[in-house]
């Protein structure tokens, strides 16, 4: 595989990516040329391998010390690169992708020409190699180009170079010449600019190669070859190179990778999504049409990354290659695609396109494919043979026809656009014969010069219709558009002129865009930007321009000069060599600045000479040979000075220089610095001081106005600066060419209805116009127009779109590059109308009647009658003996007016042939075409003639109406009615299909639902007793469609109620006239109608619409393109119109609202009624009981006019107020009233609600209710009464009451958001009663009362009880002694939330067994003794009143085991605990006794068993005695009496009961004491 160069080999993803597509379809060219020659290059490369080895033998003795070096390193690069060079070759030849492949010997060519640039051939033979490697080198420098093109915007930085070697250029037919050679090593730049056309492309070609070649020479420093004598063996080659270029190749090569550094890392940086860009064509399929049985390709080719997919569609729908096998080749090599059809078919006649499609977006291109059938007798075997010449027809037209006759139908007309809109013109071509084989030329012209398809301009052919479309329309596009037709010799052109008007500025009053920018005089970093100064200036004169310029491949614009330029040329410099640009201009007025112009074609910034000698030899790989001589390289020379300079172009801003390269400069670039000095002085000062230009132009601006001025050139290179050309004459710095005079003798002519055709002469002393602007005023208006927004050349132009009848003045001016002269003098007054010619002829001529000596002929009215009205036409006549034609006869001497005229005095059985002319005031116009024979007989048939003047009217989109005339001759009895048939205008005869199923009576039938766009034509047959007669002759094709400013009848009733139809046309001619008619027949003298026509408009108005009126009106205005209408008034539209017409003669003002009356907030009453609208001078009469009521302290009185309210407002009512109210308007003539009757119940209803009304806004002065006292139930199930206030303060106090008793409440309310609240806990019965809340304060008190009681009490107690349903917990299982309790809690309860229980869907009946109950918030269901039929599932219904809750338990399964085995344990233990021995009662727990008493205690003992009773004294056993005695008695009383205590008696006794279910302990402590008394003297006796 082959290596990348060194420079590519982190960059192969960027350089593909951006791939420049121009300079990549450069190379396209040459593909085929390199597959042909890439088998001489694989053996030259084997060749050139082996030679190289010898030369490397032979070299190591001949070279030098000084060059061995040099040459070692270049030998061993050299034989690295051959082998890598092979290695491509080989693959080369396996495959023919050689533009991925080439990348390899990128760096072999360059290294060729760096590393190894000095090398001595040592024989003949290695140059034959050469030769051979030379055809390989080709290939590869195409390589080279398609997959490295970057251009590095660093320039080269170049040591001083010696002086080359000349270098010339060879055809291939010299290859054995010995001539220098340098690879071409191509370098490109990324252009993302839209829109480059063809010739940009060029441009693009030519920069590329320029800059490349430029390289080329820079890097091929130092290298010569010599060719030596030949031998009979080998031929030998010698090279050397000197130490001074190995130096600066070897700095060089350093410069080169530190520059490679830098971009690497710049590319490291660039997101990667920039190196993706969307697909993109380069080469488009193009449309074909072939024979039948023939192959047909298309071939494109496609650029984009990551690389795309392409996909072939026929008509939209993907090409299936499988199910068509054999059918379809589609093919993709190498970013080359086709499609192939084979034996092509009349069905593959179709639109084909192919898309791309990648990450980035997806591109179709589209292409026609029309596949031909040939109907001769020709064999259509030959067909297949495109070698073959397929006879005297396929050569030329000429074999089919002698003449070809071209017509254009459906012709486009004069065309108006807005900048930025799309526009589009057309035409169908109808050429006669239609030969299938050949298809016309279609092309199109702009002011005579042929339009290229590009971004801007669309061209289609469909084998029918041509059209162009301006898909971005400019002022550069207006012009005159002409359509070529050609076929063969012959053709055919039709002309529209097409014009664009600006588009609407952004800020108000801003100048028009500038139009036609261009660029001349373009070089290395300067160019001469032009553009055309536009025609409108926004009422404020232009100030100047400013120029922008954008580099190609980029969005930003700069702009290029700092103050308006006035000079509609400007210099633009500081160009950068070798990239492209675009410009534009935009003009600034003290308004604002315009919009920008349209943009330039790119120019690329190149030397003329180089741009030349592209031109001449195009980019392509180069094809001479490496030829190096021994010549030492010189030193660089100091140029010489510059020739022929001049001054080209001066104005008030800059001076252009222009000047010849010197002839010593030697072969190295070099630049220039301009000099200047005031005229007279010797005080040189130099222009440029910083940066030399490249290019022999320049513009020196900051120059004084009007002083003169003499300026030099100096050249510069390496060697140092030249010396300075000779000093130009002096120049005066001002404009030195003039604005034009005004033009003068301006004279418009009539042309059309809608144009006029002016002519003027041009300004004297003129010099370079570019063209004139007319503008266009309608007379006495004071407004100006421009009728071109592009500048025309010549001294004549037709204005379009001026409106008939309109007299018009006009003037022109005149435009240079220095500026619009002034406006020429206004011109005389012209009325648009067309100019009178002579009508077209006839057609159609037919016979409608025939007897023994005369005939009927009808014909049709000509399509053009001239600008004037037809006054009649003329009949000739000529008798056909044999097929030969006799002289024409005139029929008649004086015009008839009419289409139809009977020819007297034939003969009968002659064979005649008819023609006929009309005439208008401009004179008689052709004749007709000779009719067909007709022969003069007696029609003897019993059916009806033909209906003739059949014609169409009112045409729309879906409808239109038929008029005809009744047969001249009808048979053998009288006509019935007419059948009508129509059918669509290219559809077969057997299509015909009639509209009615019953014959008409009437001569005129409405046509409805046709198709919009579609063309009709129709006829008329007549029918009687006999059947059905001759149809009428066809009418021309008519299409369904509503013209744009199509009108309609309108009807109108005027104020005084005159009942009108009125009838608009704005298209009529000097010569037009309104024709009314009623049921289509013209109305002649109506006793019952008015006619009145003015100018464009006309009413019929009807004097007393009745009956008699009723019918369809008509009008047609004579002389347009059908202009016409109708309106029908039927019954229901004469009771509606005659309503109206009531209403406007006697009128009244409408009311939106009648009379009524309302209360106001404060008991004020208000009555009001609202009218539509009242004029300023409206009146208003306010009447109580028939008497007028004024202003004043008890009514006041107001009239709204803008609303049309009026109102009168009373403070109260009173017992006299009761009565009928009136209010009566007037407005104009126009009347109206409405009452008001306040009678009995209805003023007392009123009085009350005034009353209450006024106490209520007294009650809201004080604090008060806003929402009265109600209730609502909380969360917790507790009631909170509440109520809203408002108009509170601190003062304000509120008290609570219940049944008139207060309520004491703990908190003083803070009316906090401005409620107030009472919360009752725990609700019940013993809570009803009427509650009271007052508020009051200073101001007054309000109450508001709530009772609850009755039907309100149980309201709430349902709410209550829902709530504290809703609170119920879910139903627990509990096991007690006495069985299973079932049980749930809620918040509390009450005695109204009733409770059921239902077992398994069964009511339980409550027993002693079950039992239900409350206790506390809990309700329980008690089940003793349960059983298992107690198992099941069990509901607690809760019913609040109305709506019954439930909660379910499931006491069954484990549920109900667990359940009863803990009954079971607990019924144990209450047996146990009630049968178990204790003492019930009876003793103290202490006992306090006197010494010498007797103590006696006793209780009661229980057990079952009687239980064991023992005693226990200080918890020692305790026996009786005869101090203590103890008794136990009838199993439960007990005894302990001691007869007398003493001390030794005081103690804790116990009594311990016991048997066999426990034992019980009861104390009781006896405390013996001895009286104070005794213990004295008991002391006493002790002592």
């Amino acid at each position: 595989m082959m290596s990348l160069p060194f420079y590519q080999r982190h960059h192969e993803h960027y350089d593909r990516a951006y791939r420049h597509k121009a300079l990549s379809s450069t190379v396209s060219q040459y593909q085929k040329e390199t597959k042909s020659k890439s088998a001489l290059y694989a053996q030259g490369s084997a060749a050139y391998s082996r030679g190289s080895a010898a030369y490397r033998h032979s070299s190591a003795a001949g070279f030098s010390l000084d060059s061995s070096a040099a040459y070692s390193y270049g030998s061993s690069a050299y034989d690295l690169e051959s082998a890598a060079y092979s290695q491509g070759s080989a693959a080369y030849d396996r495959s023919a992708a050689q533009s991925k492949r080439s990348a390899a010997y990128s760096l072999d060519s360059e290294s060729l020409s760096t590393s190894s640039a000095a090398y001595s051939h040592a024989s003949e033979s290695i140059n034959k190699l050469a030769a051979a490697y030379r055809l390989g080198s080709e290939a590869y420098s195409f390589g080279l180009k398609n997959s490295n093109l970057m251009i590095e915007d660093q320039s080269y930085k170049m040591s001083p170079k010696a002086k080359r070697a000349k270098q010339s250029l060879i055809s291939e037919d010299k290859e054995n010449e010995a001539l220098d050679y340098s690879v071409p090593i191509f370098t490109g730049r990324q252009v993302n600019i839209s829109g480059i056309t063809d010739t940009e492309e060029e441009r693009i070609k030519e920069s590329a190669a320029y800059v490349a070649k430029r390289n080329l020479f820079a890097t091929g420093e130092g290298v010569s070859v010599s060719k030596v004598a030949k031998t009979t063996s080998e031929e030998e080659h010698h090279e050397k190179k000197s130490r001074k270029v190995a130096i600066r190749e070897s700095a060089e090569r350093v410069a080169m990778k530190k520059t490679l550094e830098e971009t690497q890392a710049f590319h490291r940086k660039l997101n990667q999504d920039k190196l993706l860009h969307a697909p993109e064509f380069i080469i488009e399929p193009r449309s074909h049409t072939i024979w039948e049985k023939e192959n047909v390709r298309f071939n494109c080719s496609v650029a984009g990354w990551p690389e795309p997919r392409v996909t072939w569609y026929k008509n939209n729908v993907p090409i299936d290659v499988q199910a068509h096998p054999g059918k379809y080749i589609i093919q993709s090599r190498y970013g080359l695609h086709s499609l192939e059809i084979t034996e092509c078919e009349f069905d593959d006649t179709a639109q084909y396109h192919a898309s791309a499609m990648n990450v980035k977006g997806e591109v179709s291109v589209y292409a026609s494919l029309v596949v031909k059938r040939y109907k001769g007798e020709i064999d259509a075997s030959l067909l297949h043979a495109r070698n073959l010449s397929l006879s005297p027809f396929a050569v030329t037209p000429h074999g089919y026809a002698s003449r070809f006759e071209i017509s254009f139908v459906d012709k486009f007309d004069v065309a108006f656009g807005r900048e930025g809109e799309t526009m589009s013109l057309g035409c169908t071509v109808v050429i006669n014969p239609d030969i299938k084989r050949f298809k016309p030329d279609i092309e199109w012209y702009r002011n005579g010069v042929l339009i290229t398809p590009s971004k801007w301009v669309q061209m289609q052919w469909s084998g029918e219709r041509a059209s162009l479309t301006l898909t971005h329309a400019n002022k550069e596009d207006e012009g005159l558009y002409t359509l070529r037709v050609a076929m063969g010799e012959y053709y055919e052109e039709y002309s529209g002129y097409v014009f664009v008007r600006d588009a609407d500025a952004e800020i108000p009053g801003a100048p028009g865009a500038p139009l036609d920018v261009q660029c001349l005089d373009a070089n290395k970093d300067y160019v001469i930007v032009s553009w055309k100064q536009p025609a409108v200036d926004g009422g404020n004169p232009i100030l100047g321009y400013f120029i922008d310029r954008c580099e190609v491949g980029t969005s930003h614009w700069t702009q290029c000069n700092e103050n308006p330029v006035k000079f509609a040329r400007f210099p633009v410099t500081g160009l950068i060599e070798g990239r492209s640009y675009i410009f534009r201009v935009r003009a600034v007025n003290k308004a604002g600045v315009s919009l920008p112009s349209r943009v330039s074609e790119p120019v690329a910034a190149l030397d003329p000479a180089d741009r030349a000698r592209l031109r001449s030899h195009p980019s392509a790989p180069w094809t001479g040979q490496i030829i190096v001589t021994e010549e030492e390289p010189a030193e660089g020379v100091v140029p010489g000075p510059p020739t022929d300079l001049q001054v080209i172009e001066a104005t008030k801003n800059y001076v252009v220089l222009s000047w010849k390269p010197p002839g010593q400069r030697g072969h190295e670039g070099i630049m220039y610095f301009v000099e200047k000095c005031v005229a007279g002085t010797e005080d040189w000062q130099r222009v440029n001081t910083e940066i030399p230009v490249k290019s022999p132009r320049f513009a020196v601006f900051d120059l004084s106005e009007g002083k003169s001025y003499c300026f030099r050139v100096r050249c510069c290179n390496s060697a140092g600066i030249g010396e300075p050309s000779e000093a130009t004459e002096a120049t005066v710095v001002d404009d030195k060419l003039d604005i034009p005079k005004a033009p003068g003798q301006i004279m418009p002519t009539r042309n059309t209805d809608t144009s006029v055709v002016v002519t003027w002469t041009e300004p004297p002393d003129a010099k370079e116009l570019v063209g004139y602007y007319i503008e266009s005023s309608v007379e006495g208006s004071g407004r100006w127009e421009p009728c071109n927004n592009n500048p025309v050349k010549g001294t004549r132009f037709i204005c379009h779109g001026l409106s008939t009848g309109e007299k018009y003045i006009f003037r022109v001016r005149a435009v240079n590059a220095a500026g619009l002269s002034e406006f020429s003098q206004e011109s005389e007054p012209i009325e648009v109308k067309a100019a009178i010619a002579a009508p077209s002829p006839p057609y159609d001529i037919v016979v409608l009647e025939s007897v023994r000596d005369s005939m009927v002929l009808g014909w049709k009215q000509p399509e053009a009658i001239g600008g004037t009205e037809i006054t009649g036409y003329y009949v000739n006549y000529r008798e056909v003996v044999d097929g030969v034609p006799g002289k024409w006869k005139e029929a008649n001497i004086k015009a008839v007016s009419e289409r139809a005229y009977r020819i007297q005095n034939l003969k009968e059985n002659m064979v005649y042939q008819f023609q006929v002319a009309a005439a208008n005031l401009a004179g008689v116009g052709a004749p007709s075409k000779p009719s067909k024979s007709f022969k003069c007989e007696e029609w003897t048939i019993a059916v009806p003639g033909p209906p003739h003047d059949v014609k169409c009217t009112e045409v729309r989109k879906d409808s239109l109406v038929l008029l005809w005339k009744e047969p001249v001759y009808s048979g053998r009895s009288p006509i019935v009615g007419y059948y009508v048939d129509m059918k669509e205008t290219e559809a077969k005869e057997e299509r015909w299909r009639s509209v009615n199923e019953k014959p008409l009576q009437k001569k005129y039938l409405k046509i409805g639902g046709l198709t919009q766009g579609v063309s009709y034509v129709f006829r008329v047959r007549a029918t009687n007793q006999a059947g059905v007669g001759k149809p009428s002759d066809v009418t021309d094709a008519v299409i369904a469609e509503t013209r744009p400013g199509t009108k309609e009848v309108v009807v109108d009733v005027d104020d005084n109620g005159v009942i009108s139809l009125n009838f608009e046309c704005d298209q009529m001619s000097p010569d037009s006239k309104f024709i009314w008619s009623k049921n289509y027949e013209p109305i002649e003298d109506d006793p019952r109608l008015n006619i009145d026509t003015k100018g464009g408009k006309s009413k019929l108005s009807f004097k007393n619409l009745g009956e008699d009126d009723l019918g369809i009106y008509s009008c047609i205005v004579t002389d347009t393109d059908g202009v016409s209408s109708s309106y029908t008034i039927d019954e229901e539209e004469m009771k509606r119109l005659l309503a109206l017409s009531h209403e406007r003669q006697f009128p009244t003002v409408p009311l939106i609202s009648e009379l009524a009356v309302e209360i106001l907030e404060k008991g004020e009453v208000r009555f009001w009624l609202q009218a539509e609208k009242l004029s300023g001078n409206a009146k208003a009469n306010f009447v109580f009981n028939d008497k007028e009521i004024f202003n004043g302290e008890k009514y006041k009185m107001k009239v709204d006019k803008n609303t049309g309210l009026v109102e009168m407002i009373m403070d109260k009512l009173e017992e006299k107020d009761e009565g009928t109210y009136t209010f009566q308007l007037q407005d104009g003539k126009a009347t109206n009233q409405s009452s008001l009757v306040l009678i009995g119940d209805v003023f007392k209803k009123l009085q009350d609600e005034a009353d209450f009304q006024r106490k209520e806004w007294q009650r809201k002065q004080g604090p008060h209710f806003v929402d009265k006292l109600g209730w609502e139930v909380t969360d917790e199930c507790n009631v909170m009464l509440k109520c809203k206030v408002a108009n509170i303060k601190k003062e304000t106090h509120i008290v609570w009451y219940k049944d008139d008793r207060e309520i004491m409440v703990d908190e003083e309310h803070d009316f906090k958001d401005g409620v107030c609240t009472l919360l009752i806990s725990e609700f019940s019965k013993k809570d009803a009663g009427t509650y009271e809340v007052i508020l009051k304060d200073d101001r007054g008190k309000d109450s508001s009362e709530l009772k609850l009681k009755d039907t309100a009490f149980a309201d709430l107690m349902n709410e209550v009880c829902r709530r504290i349903a809703l609170s119920a917990t879910d139903l627990k299982i509990q096991s007690t002694a006495e069985g299973i309790r079932l049980y749930s809690y809620v918040t509390y309860y009450v005695e109204d939330l009733r409770v059921g229980w239902v077992h398994n869907d069964t009511q339980i009946k409550f027993t002693d067994r079950m039992r239900t109950g409350v206790t506390g918030e809990q309700i329980w269901l008690q089940i003793n003794e349960p059983t298992p039929q107690d198992k099941g599932r069990y509901i607690m219904e809760l019913f609040d009143g109305n709506t019954t809750h439930k909660k379910t338990v499931d006491l069954s399964g484990q549920a109900f085991d667990e359940a009863f085995a803990e009954f079971q344990r607990l019924k144990q233990a209450a047996i146990a605990e009630k049968n178990r021995a204790r003492v019930l009662g009876g003793l103290p727990d202490v006992v306090t006794i006197q010494e010498g008493k007797a103590l006696n205690l006793s209780c009661t003992v229980w057990g079952d068993p009687t239980p064991e009773v023992s005693w226990l004294k200080n918890e020692k056993s305790f026996v009786s005695d005869a101090n203590c005695i103890l008794k136990f008695e009838s199993g439960k009383n007990v005894s302990f009496s001691i007869s007398t205590v003493s001390t030794q008696d005081s103690g804790k006794y116990s009594i311990v009961v016991k048997n066999k279910y426990g034992t019980e302990t009861s104390d009781v402590t006896v405390s013996v004491y001895i009286p104070e008394e005794e213990r004295e003297s008991e002391q006493e006796k002790k002592q």
